[in-house]
């Protein structure tokens, strides 16, 4: 069963170059389970980060790990508003794949 995690955030004015580089130094690949990574920029400042994962299981395990790079991402995400703060964060099993 494939699983996939969606995480939208919005970088702070003049952090977006930091932002990709952070990510770039966070091989999610390497996590056991994980098979894609993307990062998109969905508009001005914001990004959407897709996580695709052979199980649930597998992206829980990962979860400490992802944390860990959030943490390091924290100082130059904005809050959201909304009471959402810095993430929104989606998973779930992949429902249907046309590819």
């Amino acid at each position: 069963m494939t699983v996939m995690n969606v995480v939208h955030m919005r970088v702070k004015p003049g952090k977006e170059a930091d932002f990709v580089s952070l990510h770039k130094d966070f091989d999610a690949r390497s996590l056991p389970g994980s098979r894609n990574f993307w990062l998109v920029k969905s508009g001005e400042r914001s990004f959407i980060v897709i996580g695709e994962w052979d199980s649930h299981e597998a992206m829980v395990a990962a979860r400490p790990a992802m944390i860990a790079n959030l943490d390091k991402l924290r100082p130059i995400l904005e809050d959201l508003g909304g009471g959402r703060g810095v993430t929104e964060p989606w998973s779930g099993e992949v429902a249907l794949h046309q590819g």
